[in-house]
């Protein structure tokens, strides 16, 4: 074995060999990751200082998005691993392979869970309006929100309890392996993908159908006067815009996740070693990255938001309580 082709040229006979790419390759897949990992957390980070600091934006809804910007913020910092081992070797020893693996089950699992809430908190909106705002409180989208991420927490001990002796699995120097059950992934299967992509897709099912209702109801001749005609096209139009916004996060969520969760389940032993599972990986990562630019793309206020934070009006006195909407 020629010691570039080692991960750890020293352990010459306990090394993991490095993939069989090229220099250039390797360079292009850690610069793609790079790029991508910067780009999710600056964005994100616009967020998140963005919902925080302006008190306008204090609503359940935008809650629910602050959480989901904090879990694609850490995928950002996750990517980062990913750029480091875009040779195939695992240079941060064991335990931190266990606390990547942990984080990675939390951070995906609470992606799941943020989109079911929007997806709850949209069913609620547009369903059941005249009760939004008594069943929908920010108080108990925090306590929702706090519950999802220790749940989280506790399913990820639960799903590597086999997994917390470092190195357990490994067959050489350089490797991250992770080794679950077929009841493990089972359970993994229908509690982050079959359960919460079938009541996400219920519940946007269901929006559809009342905003289809609520708009062909709009454009009849109705006897109502044209003030309170107007009024109730401004309510809709704003329900249905919020819609539309978070549906097209869910979407592209659930485009990005199917093949991340294909590849774990049928290569999940070599999940680090792989050029192309590395790519898959990829690509659910960068759903991260989609959400903020989805944001801008419809919500004003957040490009208001943008521009305050950009041009450093936000360290002025009394800029939390700018007009946004």
């Amino acid at each position: 074995m020629e010691e570039e082709e080692l991960c750890f040229p020293k352990l010459l006979n306990s090394s993991c060999k490095k993939l069989k790419q090229s220099r250039s390759e390797t360079l292009l897949i850690s610069l793609l990751l790079c790029f991508i990992s910067l780009i999710t957390v600056a964005l994100n980070l616009l967020v998140i200082i963005s919902i925080s600091h302006f008190r306008q934006l204090h609503n359940p809804t935008n809650f629910i998005l602050l959480s989901l910007a904090a879990s694609d913020v850490c995928v950002g910092l996750l990517l980062l691993f990913q750029m480091m081992t875009a040779d195939g070797c695992w240079y941060f020893g064991d335990f931190v392979c266990i606390l990547y693996y942990v984080l990675d089950i939390i951070i995906t699992s609470m992606s799941v869970g943020n989109m079911v809430l929007i997806s709850v908190d949209r069913y609620v909106a547009i369903c059941d309006p005249l009760h939004y705002r008594t069943k929908i409180t920010q108080k108990r989208v925090q306590v929702c929100v706090s519950l999802f991420w220790i749940s989280c927490l506790l399913y990820a001990i639960v799903l590597l309890r086999n997994n917390f002796k470092p190195g357990r699995f490994n067959s050489c120097s350089g490797e991250c392996v992770i080794l679950s059950g077929l009841h493990e992934q089972i359970v993994d299967l229908i509690f982050i993908l079959i359960i919460p992509v079938a009541v996400i897709v219920v519940l946007y099912v269901r929006v559809f159908v009342v905003v289809v209702a609520q708009v062909q109801a709009m454009r009849s001749p109705a006897p109502a006067a044209t003030q309170q005609r107007s009024a109730r096209v401004r309510i809709h139009k704003s329900e249905i815009k919020a819609a539309v916004t978070l549906g097209v996060v869910v979407v592209v969520f659930l485009v990005c996740l199917c093949p991340y969760y294909c590849v774990v389940l049928t290569n999940q032993d070599a999940i680090l070693n792989t050029v192309s599972t590395a790519f898959v990986l990829s690509l659910f990562y960068f759903n991260s990255c989609l959400n903020p630019l989805i944001y801008a793309f419809f919500y004003s206020w957040l490009r208001k938001a943008i521009r305050v934070i950009v041009t450093l009006q936000i360290l002025q006195s009394g800029s939390s309580d700018a007009s946004l909407l």
